[in-house]
């Protein structure tokens, strides 16, 4: 009963978070994007609480994909944070007033 209510909430969420991405405007899915990586913290930690499952072997092979999976966002987020932010900086126009 468990594995079908989680298997529930699962594709849940995938219907509700395609819903909400798609309602955000072009303009702000790159802010929208950094400003979520803080999201991949909750990833870390319900990782580090999957350790306490009954079944070890499956907890630590799920745990280590939440973990791989969050710290490649965490880094694609802040990769795309830093371009984003170069694109605000004033080129220098090699002396020429």
């Amino acid at each position: 009963m468990e594995a079908v209510f989680l298997t529930f909430v699962f594709v849940l969420s995938i219907f509700l978070g395609f819903e909400l991405i798609s309602k955000v405007p072009s303009t702000l899915h790159t802010p929208l994007m950094s400003g979520s990586n803080a999201i991949s913290g909750i990833t870390m930690i319900g990782s580090l609480a999957s350790l306490k499952a009954d079944n070890l072997t499956v907890a630590v092979i799920l745990g280590t994909l939440a973990v791989t999976f969050a710290t490649i966002n965490v880094v694609g987020g802040y990769a795309v944070t830093n371009r984003m932010l170069e694109m605000f900086k004033k080129k220098d126009d090699g002396g020429a007033k």
